[in-house]
């Protein structure tokens, strides 16, 4: 015989934290989601029957970093700061990026870095992040996926005039577009790596809505 010793886990946790990928079926409007589903028809208590992020392919493309504290010219996004279009247009002109269709946009905002672990309760109850607009123009770049540094990728609050999380449906319902959330982006950031490439085969577990992820660059 032989004397075996092992360790093992049970894990019941919410998939909506930390480092994700929000898929399709995540956000939509007036209960319809991505591509004329309602959700009535696909969300059900033992998870989606269809748009469950199980079907996403690995994603793997090219990665851009559009560098936002170094086009506003500070360590850190202030809280419910707001990222236009044109403040993106800049950002990648003056990193010289060209955008490409497929590629993967992450944002860089300085705001998990900076205050994750000093100011937990003000990181997670408002962020920097793009308004309407911003999010209607990425989603015009036909991009596989967008993301950030933040939870939440829009500004919370909501910028004047801008309805909140409405970006969330601009991408997923009506483009099909993943965002991806609460991105490591500081050592791309500070090693000035702006194209890169982006690795990510997330879990497999059906019928899920979220996942959380741990995606790879690549230079």
């Amino acid at each position: 015989g032989w004397q075996m010793s092992y360790n093992d886990d049970l894990v019941q946790m919410w998939l909506g934290t930390g480092p994700q990928l929000d898929g399709l079926g995540h956000l939509g409007e007036g209960n319809m989601f991505y591509n004329c589903n309602e959700g009535k028809d696909f969300a059900q208590i033992t998870g989606l029957t269809k748009l469950g992020t199980h079907q996403v392919p690995p994603l793997i493309g090219r990665g851009i970093l559009l560098d936002m504290t170094r086009h506003f010219d500070v360590s850190a996004m202030t809280a419910g700061q707001v990222i236009t279009s044109e403040d993106l247009k800049a950002a990648a002109k003056a990193q010289s990026i060209t955008f490409k269709t497929g590629d993967v946009i992450l944002l860089h905002t300085g705001w998990t870095d900076a205050k994750l672990k000093s100011e937990p309760e003000i990181w997670g109850s408002t962020i920097p992040g793009i308004n309407n607009e911003a999010a209607q123009y990425l989603a015009g770049l036909n991009p596989m996926a967008v993301g950030a540094d933040t939870w939440g990728l829009e500004a919370v609050p909501a910028g004047p005039g801008d309805k909140l999380f409405f970006g969330h449906s601009i991408l997923l319902k009506e483009n099909g577009i993943y965002i991806l959330e609460t991105m490591d982006t500081g050592h791309l950031a500070r090693e000035k790596v702006y194209e890169f490439m982006f690795v990510l085969g997330q879990a497999k577990l059906k019928g899920a809505v979220q996942m959380i992820i741990n995606p790879v660059a690549m230079w």
